[in-house]
C-alpha cells in the first residue's frame, strides 16, 4: 500500500559463532526513546515455549555479512530444511521508479537451484503493478523474468485460507495460484515501510501474498475487500495485527514447507512499493534466515538498533512512528513464532 513517506499513517563456512539470545536485551530495552516499547523487553525475557510443539529451544536465526549469491546460498543451506515439490519464491518485483529491490543477479543462483517460480500479487493501489499485464512487464523490466518463471498469483482471483485465532480477521485472501505450490521460499528485502514501519518476513507473507482485494482486507482490518479508502479509517494497531493474522493463515496452510530469508541492504525508510523512495542512509548489514518469521523479523530489527545511530536514525524513527514492532509482538502472542532466538553467524 502506497502512503506518503512524509505523512503516512501509518558449501557453508566451517566456522560458526553462536551469540547468546540474552544479547537481544541490548536492542529491545536499551536502545533509547525510539526503541521498541518497554513491554517488549519483558516479553523477550520469558522462557520460550513453542505452543505448537512444546519445544523450549529458541529458534535459530542464521546470519552472514556476505551479501552475495554464495552468502545467500549459505544461509539457505544452514537452515537444513529442503523445500519439497513445486517451489514458489515470494519476493517484491519493485515499483517502477524505485531501485532498492533485490537484484536478480543476487538471487538467481539460489532461485534456479530450487527450480523456483517467482511469485507476486497485484497491488491494491494505482501504479504499474496494479494489474497482471502491467505487473508481468515490470517483472521483465526489472530482470526477474530472465532468471525464472514469474507467476502473478491473483491473476485468476483469490482463495481464502482461514485463521480462526484472528482477533481482527478470521480469514485471509491470497492469490488463487497460491494452491499450485508445495513450498515457499519467502525472500524479503528488509527496509522501512510507510504504513507498517518496516517490511520484512511478515509483511511479505501477509500483504505480499494477499491478492489485491486481500491487501485491502488486511489494511482495513477486515472492514472491506473493495474500498481502498477504508484503510485510512482503520486503527493502526488493528492493521498491524491483521498483518500478523494474515501471515498466520499462510503459515497454517504451508506447515513446515516454508522458510524465510531477509536481505538487509539498500535499506531506505521507504518500501520497494514506492516509486520514489528516499535514498538509503543505513549501511548494508547482511543476510539473515530462519524457519521462524517472528524470530527473523526480530533479529533484523535488533540489527537496525545495533547499527550506527547516524545511519539508522531515519529507519528507527519510521519503525517507531508506525509502532511497527507490534506486528511481531502480536504474531508471537498468537503462537506464530518467538521473540527470542539464537543468532548463528556464518563465517
Amino acid at each position: 500500500m502506497k502512503r506518503s513517506r512524509k505523512t503516512g499513517r501509518a558449501g557453508i563456512a566451517s566456522c560458526m559463532l553462536v551469540l547468546s539470545v540474552a544479547a537481544i536485551a541490548l536492542f529491545t530495552g536499551a536502545a533509547g526513546p525510539d526503541s521498541p516499547r518497554q513491554r517488549a523487553t519483558a516479553a523477550a525475557a520469558k522462557p520460550w515455549v513453542d505452543t505448537r510443539t512444546g519445544d523450549r529451544t529458541a529458534p535459530v536465526v542464521y546470519m552472514t555479512t556476505d551479501i552475495s549469491p554464495a552468502g545467500l546460498e549459505a544461509v539457505y543451506l544452514a537452515m537444513g530444511r529442503k523445500l519439497p515439490g513445486k517451489v514458489a519464491v515470494k519476493l517484491s518485483t519493485g515499483e517502477p521508479g524505485g531501485h532498492n529491490f533485490l537484484s536478480p543477479d543476487l538471487i538467481r543462483d539460489l532461485v534456479q537451484s530450487l527450480n523456483g517460480t517467482i511469485v507476486e500479487c497485484n497491488t491494491a493501489y494505482g501504479g504499474r503493478r496494479a494489474n497482471t499485464i502491467l505487473h508481468k512487464q515490470v517483472a521483465i523490466d526489472h530482470g526477474f523474468a530472465a532468471i525464472a518463471p514469474v507467476d502473478i498469483m491473483d491473476e485468476d482471483g483469490s482463495i481464502s485460507p482461514p485463521f480462526r485465532k484472528g482477533k481482527n480477521i478470521k480469514q485471509d485472501f491470497v492469490g488463487s495460484h497460491f494452491s499450485r505450490y508445495d513450498s515457499f521460499l519467502v525472500l524479503s528485502h528488509f527496509k522501512g515501510h510507510a504504513s507498517g514501519g518496516f517490511g520484512g518476513a511478515f509483511k511479505n507473507i501477509s500483504i505480499g501474498i494477499a491478492s489485491a482485494s486481500g491487501k485491502k482486507w488486511i489494511h482495513s482490518a477486515g472492514a472491506s475487500k473493495t474500498d481502498f479508502n477504508a484503510a485510512f479509517r482503520t486503527d493502526q494497531d488493528r492493521f498491524l495485527e491483521s498483518m500478523a493474522e494474515a501471515g498466520g493463515a499462510v503459515m497454517a496452510k504451508m506447515g513446515k514447507n516454508i522458510v524465510y530469508i531477509s536481505v538487509m541492504n539498500n535499506m531506505s525508510v521507504d518500501c520497494d512499493c514506492d516509486s520514489d523512495p528516499e535514498a538509503p542512509e543505513l549501511a548494508d548489514i547482511g543476510i539473515l534466515a530462519s524457519t521462524d518469521p517472528v524470530a527473523l523479523d526480530k533479529a533484523c530489527l535488533d540489527q537496525v538498533y545495533a547499527a550506527d545511530p547516524a545511519g539508522s536514525a531515519a529507519l528507527r524513527n519510521r519503525i517507531a512512528s508506525r509502532n511497527g514492532y507490534h506486528t511481531i509482538e502480536h504474531a508471537a502472542a498468537l503462537g506464530l513464532g518467538s521473540l527470542q532466538y539464537q543468532l548463528v553467524i556464518l563465517e
